[in-house]
């Protein structure tokens, strides 16, 4: 190996160096892979929700879902009048009955269907949100991370953000 000044240019450090930075960035990349695949699916056919009396049936592409509780003052108000780059799935905590809007469409379940998506979806706070992106049919898959909000009047702000 050819020297400089008697050091060697090929030195233990430029090694170690390298391989260092070779793992951080392999590292890095497992990590993304990771959290990526923690993003859940939600099937329509297998989860039931409703609208009012009808059984809800996805039309759109995407979705941003909020987990709400309707217990909360204007909440059900503020949702129905918001406007959002996306149709909103709002499903209430109490699974209360509200008439849909243009932009938004309330859901409501049964008891176990409305654990097992508290459960699938790891929501430990309302109001909640996060996106859903169809993949097949009435699959959908997790599209973000679930957000925790204050309030429902951040809603808006929050999705600008996004």
């Amino acid at each position: 190996m050819a020297k400089k000044g008697g050091k060697s240019l090929f030195s233990l450090t430029t090694v170690f160096a390298s391989f260092f930075g070779a793992a951080m960035i392999a590292g890095a990349f497992a990590y993304y892979n990771y959290k990526f695949s923690e993003f859940k699916f939600i099937n329509f056919k297998e989860f039931v929700f409703y609208e009012q009396s009808a059984i809800f049936t996805p039309t759109a592409d995407r979705y941003i879902v909020v987990f709400y509780s309707s217990k909360k003052p204007n909440t059900q108000q503020l949702l129905q009048n918001i406007k959002l780059p996306y149709p909103v799935l709002a499903i209430d905590y109490y699974n209360s009955v509200a008439k849909n809007s243009k932009n938004t469409t309330f859901l409501r379940t049964g008891t176990t269907t409305s654990l097992l998506f508290i459960q699938r979806f790891n929501i430990y706070h309302e109001p909640s949100i996060f996106f859903i992106k169809k993949t097949k049919d009435t699959l959908y898959k997790q599209d973000s991370m679930i957000h925790k909000l204050n309030s429902i009047q951040e809603l808006q702000h929050s999705i600008d953000k996004l």
